[in-house]
């Protein structure tokens, strides 16, 4: 298994955010549109990324509950761009389960004719490789 080295180095590169410049300030969570979804929020994904804390991150479903809206980047004052960290710690939980979350055959079943097609290929986009 990975150490938490590895895990935090690889989770930066794949993002390219300096995950050292967070201030812990909470803007990003605070105007996080999926904030009541998500058990961990973008300000926390950063720190427990920069701190290795990356094992609970893996496991939780908050990796699928990131709208990718970047309003979190836009709202950073520090340029830190939590998003693209949340979506590289989706990456690497998808290439550690060696498989997708998501196929074309689950869609009917949670969709309906109201959800707009932009949704869909956000899901599509973030959930498979």
């Amino acid at each position: 298994m990975h150490n938490n080295r590895y895990l935090r180095d690889e989770i930066i590169r794949i993002s390219g955010v300096n995950t050292a410049k967070c201030m812990k300030c909470g803007k990003c969570s605070a105007t996080c549109p999926a904030y009541d979804e998500m058990e961990y929020h973008p300000h926390q994904f950063v720190n427990m990324v920069e701190s290795g804390d990356i094992t609970p991150l893996l496991n939780s479903d908050s990796l699928y509950k990131c709208l990718s809206c970047f309003a979190c980047i836009d709202r950073c004052p520090r340029g830190v761009e939590p998003a693209k960290v949340v979506e590289a710690v989706r990456l690497f939980a998808v290439r550690k389960q060696g498989a997708n979350r998501m196929t074309a055959n689950d869609v009917p079943a949670i969709v309906d004719e109201d959800t707009p097609q932009q949704l869909l290929v956000s899901a599509f986009r973030k959930y498979t490789k």
